[in-house]
């Protein structure tokens, strides 16, 4: 997994921006100060990676498993440079990707307006039929208003079928095919909709604001036989816009009376831990003084170690019981919040769906304005009340309760046909769950195998948001 792995925090990667040179940490007005022209010799390949090991050295979360040996000549991007440098941590699996370099400005537009340039779909392909199906489509983003949604296959993309693209060169020549994340460029898709009727439209990128919260599906009351159950699709923490659609969504709960939440997370990889703590905040009514998370430093910058307990917030419910639904693609505040709750819920907390990717550590920002460069360096690692924070391999292995069930993308999200809805349903009214841990090799045997589509070198927003295209 390439993308949609980052948990930052704004006040954090702020408080350390005087620890370092040439370069601080995520600015909270999300613009970088104006800088000088860049000249070729500051901003040369050498000169990069030279900034990049410093800041390494310097913040790395794990800096025993840095290796500090290997020669930057032999590499030829900051990327590969930093795989390199991080190959340690990650033959452990304490870094599978969190580290990377992306641009300043991309990353500043996403997270205060949710920008971004593309179709504006998630995509996901069958790894044992070779086949590519979009698992959602934003309203806002050029592909939707042209019928393609949740449940539609690709079948060609200008003219080479899915299967002939896969043939040559496998999910990456697939991914290759539609082109860069640019303005203006088009590609003519054929397709198939869960029906079985099939079109041929074309579509062009566009830049477009990713809602965090659908208006069609993203925060539902359903009535869960005589009770009512809050449903929330959270596509994304990254978009500062999130806390306010939380306030609303919840608010809207609390004036129902509900107190049985389902949080699906499916494809959410994370994003704003500010975001998740609200989140927190608005589930945690009767939670208010309690811990809520801890983050952790390196022991050198463990001055920066910090508390965050549940606040008061008016739109607040206190939630009683939780189905959080999750699979491959859910990692970092998503995975925070879960994590979070457990200490309190015990047994009225479940995972459904399948295991998560498994990141309780999170980045804060290094720039350099002068390159236009941001290093995500992963730097803290967090845990709940108890000290419960190594999920590397998932929450699955945390959760009080798991309880599998197929990521159903040929039903819409929040409905009683969708599979993990409907188990989640089950799970708050008390029924039995199959355990993820356990069910993982007979359920696959007896389904499509769908996982997140990732481009070769993503953009800011693709790092973040799983299979967006």
């Amino acid at each position: 997994m390439t993308v949609g792995r980052i948990a930052l925090s704004l006040a954090i990667a702020g408080a350390l921006a005087a620890c370092g040179s040439d370069g601080g940490g995520t600015p909270t007005s999300g613009t970088p100060a104006p800088t000088p022209s860049p000249t070729p010799t500051a901003c040369s390949l050498a000169d990069r990676q030279s900034w990049v090991l410093q800041q390494l050295q310097t913040y790395y979360l794990f800096p025993d498993l840095l290796d500090t040996t290997v020669n930057a000549a032999d590499y030829s991007s900051v990327q590969s440079y930093i795989d390199a440098l991080v190959a340690p941590a990650r033959a452990l699996g304490r870094d599978r990707g969190f580290t990377y370099i992306t641009s300043i400005q991309e990353e500043t537009d996403l997270i205060n307006s949710g920008s971004s340039a593309g179709f504006g779909v998630r995509l996901g392909y069958d790894t044992v039929n070779s086949r590519v199906f979009v698992l959602e489509a934003f309203e806002s983003a050029p592909a939707y208003p042209k019928g393609i949604d949740r449940g539609t296959e690709i079948l060609s993309v200008n003219g080479t079928s899915t299967a002939d693209l896969y043939a040559s060169g496998g999910a990456q020549a697939f991914s290759d095919a539609l082109g860069p994340s640019d303005p203006g460029v088009t590609r003519t898709l054929s397709i198939r909709q869960p029906d079985g009727t099939t079109s041929t439209v074309s579509v062009t990128k566009e830049e477009y604001a990713l809602d965090p919260i659908s208006d069609r599906y993203g925060a539902l009351v359903i009535d869960n036989n005589g009770t009512d159950v809050g449903y929330i699709n959270l596509r994304t923490f990254i978009v500062a816009d999130a806390g306010p659609q939380l306030r609303t969504a919840i608010n809207g709960f609390r004036q129902q009376g509900v107190d049985e939440v389902i949080l699906d997370f499916r494809y959410n990889g994370g994003g704003l831990v500010d975001v998740a703590e609200l989140l927190g905040d608005l589930l945690g009514a009767d939670k208010v003084g309690d811990v809520f998370s801890r983050t952790v430093f390196r022991d050198s910058l463990s001055n920066n170690n910090s508390t965050e307990p549940f606040e008061s917030q008016p739109e607040a419910i206190a939630a009683t019981k939780i189905a959080l639904i999750g699979t491959s693609s859910t990692a970092s505040a998503s995975e925070l919040t879960g994590n979070a709750f457990i200490p309190y819920l015990g047994n009225n907390l479940a995972l459904v769906g399948s295991n998560t990717y498994g990141k309780p550590v999170g980045q804060i920002a290094r720039d350099r304005a002068t390159c236009d460069d941001r290093l995500r360096v992963m730097a803290f690692r967090t845990v709940n009340a108890d000290g419960g924070g190594d999920y590397y391999t998932g929450l699955a292995s945390v959760f009080p309760n798991t309880c599998a069930a197929d990521d159903d993308f040929l039903h819409q999200f929040g409905t009683k046909d969708e599979d993990s809805t409907a188990t989640a349903l089950s799970f708050l009214r008390g029924g039995t769950c199959t355990p993820i841990s356990a069910s993982g090799a007979q359920r696959a045997a007896s389904r499509q195998r769908i996982e997140a589509l990732s481009p070769a070198r993503p953009t800011a927003a693709q790092y973040q948001i799983p299979g967006l295209y």
